[in-house]
């Protein structure tokens, strides 16, 4: 059953009067590297059980392959789920925890030995087979883990925040491994995460969840450059937030007037003069370099600088409104504390909103 699209169709889970995820339409193509993200508690890893088959939907259905799985338990479904916990044997060797699942469908000891060996080469643990889990790295369980679930040779590969117990430097690094593997095997991913990296990343396709609602579904780019909601938009990566009122629009473009002035930025939502609204500009898109005729211009005193390396991230003051600034490490001039500096940035790439729910975490 390899290469067969995920569709949820009216899917929905409550808990009492609790609404975990309100009806969902979604449709995961063959062979695509898909994320969910968001905050704790928004119901992405509900939608993973109701895929696997751990819990039964409230309302709607899962359909893969054309196939609906109502009524199919989770043994009996293409797929596989990798636990945060990873749930390794820790008394089996390497070769038999990733040959466990082989050998509960009664495949010969031959046959289990070949594909785990075939596997371990496709997770670069050649030599580490019989090895115990406690042996290895936390880099190389997780490979395991993944090594195991790929054995039954699974439709689509579930994976609910594998990384969230490795340091920043081996997530990184197994976030690379893992869409290459991906790749490798054709195997349709689906991967639950609250951390914005992972997702972006390493997907051909994100949604972005809120308290039980699917938000937006797209591409990094689009999600990160064209969010569809208040709550995309500062749920993944950073913004600066201006609220105000719109006091006209022309070409695509609304005018705000806001406690620090006018700003200028795309009517995505095709907003009227009157109403209330925010615009959002990411923190790299703001400027110290003064550039005449610019709509968007204001000032602000620095407060604060973190260096990051190659990048510096400057913490300025306009009045009592908080603003970042993300720049390279290289023009190291006018970043002086308690001075004030001239700010400026492109409507184009500033995006206009009716006001709505901002994200916390």
């Amino acid at each position: 059953m390899r290469g067969n699209d995920v569709i949820l169709e009216n899917l929905s889970m409550r808990f009492g009067d609790f609404v975990a995820v309100q009806p969902t339409d979604l449709k995961i193509n063959a062979g695509e590297f898909f994320s969910i993200l968001g905050p704790s508690g928004c119901g992405k890893t509900t939608i993973l059980r109701m895929i696997s088959g751990f819990l039964s939907p409230s309302q709607g259905r899962v359909i893969i392959g054309d196939k609906d799985m109502s009524g199919i338990r989770a043994n009996a479904r293409p797929t596989a789920l990798i636990f945060q916990n990873l749930a390794l044997f820790p008394l089996m060797s390497v070769r038999d925890n990733i040959a466990f699942g082989l050998e509960a469908r009664g495949i010969g000891k031959k046959a289990r030995q070949d594909k785990a060996q075939e596997l371990l080469s496709l997770v670069a643990l050649d030599g580490h087979g019989d090895k115990l889990p406690t042996a290895l790295s936390g880099g190389q369980r997780q490979r395991v883990a993944i090594a195991r679930a790929l054995a039954v040779e699974p439709s689509v590969l579930l994976l609910d925040e594998p990384l969230s117990a490795l340091d920043l430097k081996l997530r990184q690094h197994m976030r690379a491994e893992l869409k290459e593997l991906q790749r490798k095997t054709g195997v349709t991913f689906i991967y639950i995460t609250h951390d914005q990296g992972e997702a972006l990343t390493m997907s051909d396709r994100v949604a972005v969840m809120n308290k039980g609602v699917v938000e937006q579904v797209a591409n990094s780019d689009e999600i990160y450059a064209n969010p569809a909601t208040p709550f995309v938009a500062s749920f993944v990566g950073e913004q600066n937030v201006f609220k105000g009122k719109v006091v006209a629009k022309e070409n695509g473009y609304a005018i705000l007037e806001t406690p620090l002035g006018k700003m200028l930025g795309q009517n995505t939502q095709g907003l009227n003069q009157g109403d209330d609204a925010i615009l959002f500009v990411r923190p790299e898109r703001l400027s110290l370099q003064e550039k005449p005729g610019q709509q968007n211009s204001l000032s602000a005193t620095l407060e604060r600088r973190d260096l990051e390396g190659p990048f510096v991230n400057l913490h300025m003051r306009a009045g009592e409104h908080p603003i970042a600034i993300h720049i390279t490490n290289v023009d190291q001039t006018h970043q002086s504390l308690g001075t004030e500096q001239k700010l400026w940035f492109a409507a184009q790439d500033a995006v206009v909103m009716r006001p709505g729910e901002l994200a916390s975490e």
